[in-house]
């Protein structure tokens, strides 16, 4: 799978349980780190926890690894790293304390929409 289609994917999963204020920041050019983040809020611990959970689960069912987790046991901002894409799981007043949208400024960040929302508008 692509980075890309994982991208793609995983976007599909945080919606799925409900992750709001989705974000991919492409990150080629600007840092070897990864190729893209993405960057989610959760509105409670549990919710991170389920975001979290559901985006392991599924795609270790469909074959892909998870090379690195971190923030597992806070549950404030939990980082998934598949090693081209990095997930990064916030409660919202973390997510603005750290605010990686300014600090990575230089990557393209594109706001993402829930698939179904946009079903539904046609």
């Amino acid at each position: 799978m692509s980075a890309e289609e994982l991208t793609k994917r995983i976007s599909e999963l945080i919606y799925e349980k409900k992750g709001n204020d989705v974000k991919l920041m492409n990150l080629n050019g600007v840092t070897t780190i990864a190729d893209y983040f993405l960057i989610c809020s959760a509105d409670s611990d549990t919710q991170v926890k389920a975001i979290s959970d559901h985006i392991d689960k599924t795609l270790k069912d469909e074959g892909v690894k998870l090379w690195h987790r971190e923030g597992y046991i806070g549950l404030n901002w939990v980082l998934l790293d598949y090693v081209d894409v990095v997930v990064h799981v916030f409660k919202p007043d973390t997510r603005q304390y750290y605010a990686l949208e300014k600090l990575w400024g230089d990557a393209e960040i594109t706001e993402l929409t829930d698939p179904l929302l946009v079903k539904r508008k046609k």
